[in-house]
């Protein structure tokens, strides 16, 4: 699996990157170059997501390396619908919404599946950063709305955005599907990171507090790169091994995907591979065995069993005349378990058989 165990945790580091982003992106932009932060912030963000999508299974460093470029990256692409084009947040927030919807419906259409635990493919995993881009996208557009649209400030803002999370964690509390409440508490943790970041940034002019995009850039990469230190050598961040949420959650974890030993079908060079299976016996497992490999109970003769020449097979040994039977002759007999015929008086067996005159 390619995401992280969904814990407390994950939603406070996942609050932190997006805060972070609104800081780092409006620095940018607004402090230094907008054209120049948003290709900085492009390849940055590509750089971020090969490495996730190169690394086999989740690790702290890249996954949230990427989380984090998002944060930046999907921050611009919103800035830069309403700043550098001048569309109005309502359109913007309404086009990355779109493109949010179209992403759900194909993924599910297409994996039959939305749950995060299911990303076990590529191209489920390219389904879930695409979904993650446009919530970082939407969720940028319609904070701003609220604050400056419908003015209601960005600390305003930011407590709106903060009880309506309320709703999908009750809802599921309540045993609502908890692949529908995780998405919707996921889009929403964005608007609320970039309202907090936007609100301590900002000029006391516009609602903010005045500490300035630069101040609040550092304090929250700081924030975040401690939080990954922290997970990274805790490991309180490792993904769940329980069954997948949800109803749909196809397929099921210790699939082949990825090679994963834990999840999958044991890999050659690994231990399991060759493990005796029901009804597949093993080479050399003498419970199993072939009975044409030196198996006595089994043995032909010539293999394994008694010689030739052996006197209970009634053989004659290699390099031993052999007297057949034949005038004038008499056959060999020395086991005492056959006993010459012409001292039982076997009528088979006539004296002139053996050339004995009467």
């Amino acid at each position: 699996m390619k995401v992280p165990a969904v814990k407390p945790y994950f939603w406070v580091v996942k609050l932190l990157t997006t805060a972070m982003g609104e800081a780092v992106s409006d620095y940018l932009v607004n402090d230094v170059n907008k054209y120049l932060a948003v290709v900085v912030g492009f390849v940055l963000f590509a750089l971020a997501i090969t490495w996730q999508f190169r690394t086999p299974t989740y690790r702290t460093w890249p996954y949230w390396s990427a989380v984090a470029m998002v944060a930046v990256f999907g921050t611009m692409c919103a800035d830069v619908m309403h700043i550098v084009i001048g569309l109005p947040y309502t359109v913007s927030a309404t086009f990355y919404a779109v493109c949010l919807i179209v992403t759900f419906v194909t993924w599910y259409r297409s994996e039959g599946t939305l749950d995060i635990h299911s990303i076990v493919t590529r191209r489920r995993e390219v389904f879930y950063w695409l979904a993650v881009i446009f919530t970082f996208a939407m969720g940028t557009a319609l904070g701003d709305l609220l604050a400056t649209t419908l003015h209601l400030g960005y600390l305003g803002s930011a407590f709106v955005f903060t009880g309506l999370i309320f709703v999908p964690f009750i809802a599921w509390r309540l045993g609502v599907n908890p692949v529908l409440t995780f998405w919707v508490a996921y889009i929403l943790t964005r608007p609320i990171g970039a309202s907090f970041a936007d609100y301590f940034g900002m000029p006391k002019a516009i609602s903010g507090m005045g500490l300035g995009h630069g101040t609040t850039s550092i304090v929250t990469l700081i924030l975040v790169v401690a939080s990954f230190i922290y997970m990274s050598r805790s490991g309180i961040d490792q993904p769940e091994t329980g069954a997948p949420a949800g109803p749909h959650a196809q397929p099921q974890y210790r699939q082949r995907e990825y090679g994963q030993p834990e999840y999958g079908q044991p890999q050659y060079g690994q231990p399991g591979y060759g493990q005796p299976q029901p009804a597949q016996p093993q080479y050399g497992q003498p419970q199993y065995a072939d009975p044409r490999y030196g198996q006595p109970q089994y043995a032909d003769p010539r293999y394994g069993g008694p010689q030739y020449g052996d006197p209970r097979q009634g053989e004659p040994q290699y390099g031993q005349p052999h007297n057949h039977p034949g005038q004038g002759q008499q056959p060999q007999y020395g086991d005492p378990r056959y006993p010459d015929p012409r001292q039982q008086g076997d009528p088979r067996y006539p004296d002139q058989w053996y050339g004995n005159q009467r």
